[in-house]
């Protein structure tokens, strides 16, 4: 007995989208007669039969979006599925959120459950090692399909979809620029690897804040966080040094965490001998001692605003020209930059 065959097995047979199978299938004029001819003989030869159930579920709407999420223990994350949910909720839709935790794999296993007839978009925050691979060929094979899509935080600007961002450059040099105004010259930053791109563009406002303020740049400050190996000890080697920086500018909140508990254990005062900055102002800068001064990204807002997005898209399916958001992220003042 052969084997049952599927569009998805068709369109990896020959390369193509699942979109392009099913036009050359119906004998469209889009697809050339050579394309045509070799699906539709692969097809015959296997017995390909529509499974009118999965036919069903891709053209009923479901009322559902999903969202996938590289992790849930950030407090921005959160706040993001808040806004996502309460702005759907609103508009009569339930969310569906899947963890990719930082897998490439995961988050491809996760489309393709998801885009089986269980929602009618995606809203998506790309994994890490998705950005590490520069591997984006699940997303190009949504696009083809035109499904819905909306990518936030973590983007890859060359994907034609809509996109929310908060201006990450900018956030980070109003960071840097709070710092040299209260008196700090030798300003540390602990960043993700490059491949990551809001480390990145935080990197680049940081340094942009450097030159403005004529602050030469010392690539000694510049730290590149990798998250597979210890975070504490990777820390530790900033601030246990002879003459540790007056000030950190970290990327996250967990980050500037652990910078603020290893200043204090090596005796150094916050923030007179080292000030602090971190990125995401959730309950962990808040109920730090002393609370840390935050870089607010306003996630509520992200996720409101990327779930209109991809609810105009699924309703206005005819509307071809993509859109970028970009929020402004403002400067929340506690403790670790206060100058007595």
């Amino acid at each position: 007995m052969k084997p049952r065959i599927t569009l998805k097995k068709i369109a990896n047979e020959f390369g193509v989208s699942i979109s392009t199978v099913s036009k050359a299938l119906k004998d469209s004029h889009e697809i050339s007669e050579e394309t045509r001819e070799k699906i539709k003989a692969f097809a015959g030869f296997y017995n390909y039969k529509p499974n009118s159930l999965a036919l069903q579920l891709r053209n009923q709407k479901t009322s559902v979006i999903g969202v996938i999420i590289p992790e849930i223990v950030h407090h921005f994350f959160s706040t993001v599925i808040n806004g996502i949910e309460t702005y759907a909720n609103e508009k009569g839709y339930n969310v569906m959120v899947c963890l990719s935790n930082e897998s490439y794999d995961k988050e491809v296993s996760n489309i393709s459950v998801l885009t089986n007839g269980s929602v009618d978009g995606l809203i998506v925050s790309l994994a890490r090692e998705t950005q590490q691979n520069q591997n984006f060929k699940h997303f190009e094979a949504l696009i083809k399909d035109d499904f819905p899509l909306v990518l936030f935080d973590r983007v890859k600007d060359d994907l034609a979809c809509d996109k929310v961002i908060i201006d990450d450059v900018g956030g980070a040099y109003k960071a840097a620029n709070h710092l040299v105004e209260i008196g700090k010259r030798r300003i540390a930053l602990l960043t993700t690897q490059d491949y990551i791109t809001v480390g990145s563009l935080r990197k680049e406002g940081y340094l942009k804040s450097l030159v403005k303020n004529d602050i030469g740049i010392d690539e000694s400050l510049i730290y590149k966080i990798d998250d597979k190996q210890d975070l504490y000890e990777q820390i530790k080697k900033v601030i246990f040094v002879k003459n540790p920086p007056d000030a950190i500018l970290a990327v996250n909140e967990i980050y500037a965490a652990n910078a603020l508990k290893i200043a204090k254990e090596r005796g150094l005062t916050i923030p007179n001998d080292i000030a602090i900055i971190g990125f995401t102002s959730g309950l962990i800068s808040e109920f730090t001692s002393p609370p840390l001064t935050s870089v607010v990204q306003h996630g509520f807002l992200m996720g409101k605003q990327t779930a209109e997005l991809l609810i105009n898209r699924i309703e206005h399916t005819a509307s071809k020209e993509y859109q970028k958001e970009v929020i402004s992220p403002n400067l929340k003042i506690r403790q670790s930059t206060l100058i007595k």
